[in-house]
This record gives C-alpha cells, structure tokens and sequence, in this order.
C-alpha cells in the first residue's frame, strides 16, 4: 500500500513477487494499492497491479469512492484511460453522496481540473453527463461553481444537459456561477435559451440578485 500510494514503482513488483502478497487487500477504510496509486497518479503502477487477476479495478472505499473516482477527481488522464479499459470498471458508478465520476471531474479543485478527463468519460455511452447527486447537483453545477470555463462549455455541448437544472434547494448552475462571480460562465449559462436569470432558489434568491450583491 505505501509503496503503491508513493509510485515506488519497482518496490511493488518486489513485493507482488511474494506469494503472501495480497496485492487486492485494503486498509480500514477499504483503500486498496489500486485506489492509492489511482489517487496519486501513478499510472506505472496502476497498470501493474491492474495486471494482477486478484485486483478489483473497481472496488470501493468505506464511502463509496472507486480508483476511477480518485483520478478523475484529480484530473490523472493516463491513469483514468487505463481503467476505463478495463471491463469491470463502471464508469458511471456513484459513490454514497451518489457522485459519479464526472460529478468529481468536472468539480476537481485548481490544477486537478482536466478537460481531457471530462472527454474520457463523456466518451462512454454509460456515463449520464448530466447525473444529479444526491444533493440535486450535476456535473454543470460542480463546473460553475468552480469557474471551470472549460468543462462547462463541453457539458453544455451535450444535448443531455439541461443548463437551468436546479439542486435540491432550487440552485441553478447560473446560480453558483453568479454567487461566485464568474463572469464569463455567467456570460456562458445566458447563452442559452433555457436558462432562467430570474429562477428563484427554495429561499427565494435569483441569479440577478447574486450578481447584483457582487457588484
């Protein structure tokens, strides 16, 4: 696990030589080498231990949480394409919070933010790209609330996504974009037809009131 979690990448083939090795095994949160090394992007070793028939491409953590999720979310384009080859991997699966995968890449904090991951996942008829989690949030939500230019404008390019889908407590990516002041996102969401400036949100704010108080 730590040589997996660190990409040591000839310390694991040392180890997975040992018959006692379980290379399939986890910690008390259910992380297995697989999701350590998937983490932190260490595709070597990602494709070792997925050449190992023991390993579960696609095994959980305690909270849900897969390989897949893990580099999705921090945007390990080498490591999210060589898990998408496998077959058992779901590229679709939610997590407890009912996150999918693209949920996490489209939301991925500052440098983990990655396009080219947005495009592998969209890139497989299973992935829904605009798939609410639990919370009524979508892939589009995540990308605007972050500023995330970019993705949104490959989400919106997708029939499927519907642009003024609001959250549980009635927020719209609009909203989140407004709220956050991101003008050019803003500009992006008003491009379209279907959105609403004057949606109110459960409490009764509206995305003109968001933009309003930044101004």
């Amino acid at each position: 696990m730590y040589a997996a979690q660190n990409g040591h990448e000839e310390v694991v083939k040392i180890l997975l030589r040992q018959e006692e090795v379980d290379p399939n095994d986890s910690n008390n949160y259910c992380e297995t080498p697989l999701l350590l090394a998937a983490s932190g992007g260490h595709e070597r070793v990602v494709k070792i231990l997925l050449g190992r028939d023991e390993v579960n491409p696609d095994g959980p953590d305690n909270e849900g949480r897969t390989p897949l999720v893990f580099a999705a979310k921090r945007g390990h384009e080498g490591v999210v394409r060589a898990l998408l080859g496998q077959e058992e991997v779901n590229p679709d699966k939610p997590d407890n919070k009912g996150r999918a995968p693209l949920s996490y890449a489209a939301g991925g904090r500052g440098r983990y933010s990655s396009s080219e991951v947005i495009k592998l996942l969209l890139g497989r008829d299973e992935v829904n790209p605009d798939r609410p989690d639990n919370d009524g949030r979508t892939p589009l939500s995540w990308a605007a609330e972050h500023g995330y230019e970019g993705v949104a404008k490959i989400l919106l390019g997708r029939e499927e996504v519907n642009p003024d889908r609001p959250d549980n407590n009635g927020q719209t990516p609009l909203a989140f974009a407004a709220r956050a002041g991101h003008q050019g996102l803003v500009s992006a969401l008003l491009g379209r037809e279907e959105v609403n400036l004057n949606k109110p949100e459960n409490d009764g704010q509206t995305p003109l009131m968001w933009g309003a108080k930044l101004s």
